[in-house]
């Protein structure tokens, strides 16, 4: 999450509502033609990670926006079936067990818009561990 008063730029993704409740949904704000990071959210909480599976670097969703399993309780990279805690992106099923998926710092500002943080010395926003 981004500290008030430090210098950071930031780009807007979406708003909260824009992500269905209990729901996931993949963004493109590198503008490379796939998504890059993605949201999941449960109410008025909202995750976001970077869209790369640890064990591979893979693509998480077998389509768009898919990224929970049917049961919609965890993330599910389709091309390993690694499962992953929402809250803490902790892998506890597959070939990737015990590692984490890269959250990626936003905000939520007043008006419910989720915004992609990145430190000012960081020009453009760049995903961490994302190449192009």
């Amino acid at each position: 999450m981004h500290e008030p008063g430090s210098a950071a730029t930031s780009q807007r993704l979406c708003r909260l509502a824009d992500v269905p409740d209990g729901g996931a949904r993949g963004f493109d704000p590198l503008e490379r033609g796939r998504d890059t990071v993605f949201a999941v959210r449960r109410g008025e909480t909202v995750r976001l990670w970077a869209d790369r599976c640890p064990h591979h670097g893979t693509p998480m969703p077998w389509r768009k926006d898919a990224y929970l399993n049917a049961a919609g309780d965890r993330i599910v990279c389709a091309a390993h079936g690694a499962l992953f805690e929402i809250d803490s992106g902790l892998c506890i099923q597959g070939p990737c067990l015990g590692e984490r998926l890269r959250p990626v710092p936003f905000v939520l500002n007043e008006q419910g818009e989720l915004l992609l943080v990145a430190a000012a010395t960081q020009n453009p926003i760049t995903i961490t561990g994302d190449t192009p």
